[in-house]
């Protein structure tokens, strides 16, 4: 049986905390500048009351929001309300036009991921949609003691997620206790990276340390898997792949279109209210000014 490639670490940074939204802390380790067809942001967020995402717009893309900690209220101008506490996952398709809020609802601090994936041409501007996970609805994978990889989206070790990824994608949360190793298929066709919570491991066929709080970058020599060893101590990562759209982009704050034209267009429709924004007009959410312990 011929051997199959392995991916490697290219390179690596520390996110660094930053203020974003109102009064909230993230560690961004995609976004402006150094984004990674077809991921557009990834950011760990940590908020506490006051603080917060209160009503702003989104096009031409999907939003990914994986709560570790606390809880998060959502409200959009369609009438969409949810919550979503420890382990819950809210997948929202913007699609041709969301204005929607996120704050927290919970008196401590609520910390989560958000990631932003982007859509191709076709799906731009569909109707908004999502998908909401429980925790307890998320599929595990236990392969061994003292490994176990919850799967948002894509597939492990014979266990898939029912999420339906109009771009194609994996999201993963391994948690490997000291002393163990395994092997994660990947796509060949995926670009991807991967993000440190908690401890420290080895990961690639090169045996890249990465470190809590350490974005790490995956080749693209289209290995079909990635080896990864916590020898030290406990490690919990983030796995993130995606097929690379390779369209053209252009984007402009929570806008992401093909063109400039077209986000010229979205500018408009959005201060105009008209394609996809009319029910902004008169909108406003109900927890943007603040909301505890809902939960």
């Amino acid at each position: 049986m011929a051997k199959t490639l392995a991916r490697n670490i290219t390179s690596s940074f520390f996110a660094k905390s930053r203020s974003e939204g109102v009064g909230a802390i993230v560690r961004r380790c995609i976004g402006g500048s150094k984004t990674l067809d077809p991921f557009l942001m990834c950011d760990i967020f940590e908020v506490t009351p006051p603080a917060g995402f209160p009503d702003h717009p989104h096009r031409g893309f999907e939003t990914v929001t994986y709560l570790l900690e606390g809880a998060i209220a959502h409200e959009d101008f369609g009438g969409n309300k949810g919550l979503i506490g420890p382990g819950d996952v809210q997948w929202m398709t913007a699609g041709r036009g969301v204005v929607h809020a996120e704050m927290p609802a919970s008196k401590v601090t609520s910390r989560g991921i958000q990631l932003w994936i982007n859509l191709s041409r076709e799906y731009k501007m569909i109707e908004p949609a999502y998908q909401d996970l429980k925790d307890s609805d998320i599929p595990r994978a236990k392969p061994e003691p003292g490994i176990e990889v919850k799967i948002i989206a894509g597939e492990s070790f014979g266990v898939k997620s029912s999420v339906f990824t109009r771009t194609p994608t994996m999201i993963m949360d391994f948690k490997l206790e000291k002393g163990k190793k395994i092997e994660q298929q990947i796509p060949k066709d995926h670009q991807g990276f991967i993000y440190v919570l908690n401890g420290s491991g080895y990961f690639g066929e090169n045996q890249f340390k990465g470190e809590e709080h350490n974005a790490l970058f995956l080749d693209d020599n289209n290995g079909d898997h990635i080896p990864v060893e916590a020898k030290d101590v406990d490690l919990r990562f983030m796995l993130f792949t995606g097929k690379p759209l390779k369209e053209p982009m252009v984007n402009y704050g929570p806008f992401v279109m093909n063109s400039e034209e077209e986000i010229l267009q979205t500018m408009f429709d959005f201060n105009q209210t008209t394609n996809g924004f009319e029910r902004a007009k008169k909108w406003r959410s109900s927890i943007a000014d603040g909301v505890t312990e809902l939960q």
